[in-house]
């Protein structure tokens, strides 16, 4: 048994009222979450400088190579540890789009559902990657009452003031950034008398989708 087993629908702590309904349900990528949140390759890259400078010390001043060995096997274990991490929170995180909000289950060791009004959703920002992947970061309108902490990966890096709930490594990202956009232009365009629009740029870096 699984803490996610007694969920009435996967990815939803209660049943759905009577008018709302599952537009679309996805999760992270665990390798590009690896990747992009867990920084794997950065810590890989680290640990081999680290285990070049100890080989060209042990070659230029003598003594063994004990420590180049120590070296590799503890950036190893680093590495691996990240891709577990990573692996785990993709398997524990569920996104979801309805018609009238976007819920993050997430949590590896404390799962916690949040819960996002479309009326709350002021801009849609993208990141894209070559393999398809990619961020969808959703400005919330109003006064912050997320933390950044609690949300932590699926939150835009440096928005520490006012924290942006962010889907993190989603496959097909471009698809899901403007599925969520024409959900809350649906769901809001009367009370705030406007339309949300997407850019999209192939580079991974953030492009704005904002409220004209």
């Amino acid at each position: 048994m699984t803490e996610y087993e007694n969920e009435p629908i996967r990815g939803l702590p209660g049943p759905l009222p009577e008018g709302e309904q599952i537009l679309w349900q996805g999760a992270p990528d665990w390798r590009s979450l690896a990747r992009t949140a867990y920084r794997t390759r950065l810590v890989a890259a680290y640990f081999l400088l680290l285990a070049l400078w100890a080989i060209a010390g042990a070659t230029i001043f003598g003594g063994g190579y004990l420590g180049v060995g120590m070296t590799i096997g503890l950036g190893s274990i680093g590495v691996i540890l990240l891709h577990v991490l990573a692996w785990s929170s993709a398997r524990t995180t569920v996104y979801t789009l309805t018609n009238r909000r976007i819920v993050l289950r997430i949590g590896i060791a404390v799962p916690k559902c949040v819960n996002l009004p479309l009326g709350m959703i002021g801009s849609v920002d993208l990141a894209t990657r070559a393999d398809g992947t990619g961020d969808v970061s959703l400005v919330i309108m109003g006064p912050a009452k997320l933390g950044i902490l609690a949300l932590w990966p699926h939150a835009r890096p440096w928005k520490i003031a006012k924290p942006q709930p962010m889907l993190r490594a989603v496959p097909d990202a471009k698809a899901v950034a403007q599925q969520i956009a024409r959900a809350c232009r649906a769901a809001d365009t009367a009370r705030r008398g406007a339309t949300m629009t997407l850019r999209t740029d192939p580079a991974p870096r953030f492009a704005e989708a904002a409220a004209a």
